[in-house]
């Protein structure tokens, strides 16, 4: 086998066969990886809606305890102001929402309770935030 490398001795020894084994190796990477892709995907728009949750109910608190807290505020005064701001945030930001208010002599309190949009079917994400303010008073 004068005049022939090793790599000229191995291409006449083994024929190829270009391509007959990689058949359908596309179909079966779309098979695994796009389930995968998917739940990337829809746990990325759930973390989203999460957020978005956890946002409207710390704002609608924030709101809830500045009425509380107001010189002349009431503790109901905050659970509705918070209600408002949850109503006027949009139907299925939060679904089930719950507010309690307490106000003491120096702190008003506004806890906002609910569950956030879900796109995975049967999974529920609650969210609860919780805001206190001073209480204003005149000194003097």
């Amino acid at each position: 086998m004068k005049g022939i490398g090793i790599s000229g001795w191995l291409r006449r020894r083994i024929p190829l066969d270009h391509g007959s084994g990689d058949r359908g190796m596309a179909t079966i990477q779309m098979v695994l990886l796009l389930p995968a892709v998917l739940a990337v995907l829809f746990a990325g728009m759930q973390a989203a809606l999460w957020y978005h949750a956890r946002a409207v109910a710390i704002a609608a608190a924030q709101e809830g305890a500045r009425a509380a807290g107001a010189q002349y505020g009431t503790a109901g005064a905050g659970s509705a102001e918070a209600a408002g701001f949850l109503a006027d945030a949009g139907p299925g930001v939060i679904s089930g929402t719950s507010v309690h208010s307490s106000r003491s002599a120096t702190t008003a309190t506004v806890t906002v309770s609910g569950s956030s949009m879900s796109v995975i079917p049967g999974w529920t994400i609650t969210v609860h935030q919780s805001a206190t303010v001073p209480v204003e008073r005149i000194t003097g």
